[in-house]
């Protein structure tokens, strides 16, 4: 089982996951498994890796 992370710096939506998501895909990454987080990447707090 693999699990992908993805992010982005800014969550204005300048700023795209899809080349991200793109290469996980490839790589054999469900998309079920694929975490991301739109924030910059001063904060350590990271909520998309947070359990749900």
């Amino acid at each position: 089982m693999l699990i992908g992370y993805a992010r982005v710096s800014k969550a204005d939506g300048s700023q795209l996951l899809d080349l991200q998501h793109d290469a996980l895909f490839e790589a054999g990454v469900d998309a079920e498994r694929i975490f991301e987080d739109k924030a910059s990447g001063r904060k350590d707090h990271r909520p998309g890796l947070m359990p749900a």
